[in-house]
């Protein structure tokens, strides 16, 4: 019963968050996941947590592009009203029978 509480309360904290938060949360809770079951240990499920925090964060703004100015600094801003996601093409498999 407490395990069911605390799930709600989890869900429910997490539905008054923005975009960017819950992709982040996902992404710390993913990466200490990740991280704890590889190394074994509480350091790399820390580190798994803070570069999966910050990857989550980063993947989950919609509408956002990524721009670099003559300098060479990376900056984050809206995406031109025209802007189309192109999505990759369909790779083909080739197979050759001897």
């Amino acid at each position: 019963m407490f395990k069911a509480i605390a799930v709600i309360l989890a869900g429910l904290t997490l539905a008054g968050c923005t975009q960017t938060e819950q992709g982040a949360t996902l992404g710390a809770a993913t990466g200490a996941v990740i991280g704890g079951v590889l190394g074994n240990n509480v350091r790399s499920a820390a580190l798994g947590a803070a570069l999966g925090g910050v990857l989550g964060a980063v993947v989950s703004q919609p509408g956002q592009c990524y721009y670099k100015d003559e300098y060479g600094r990376k900056f984050i801003d809206d995406c031109p009203p025209d802007y189309v996601v192109r999505a990759r093409a369909p790779r083909t498999k080739v197979v050759v029978r001897m």
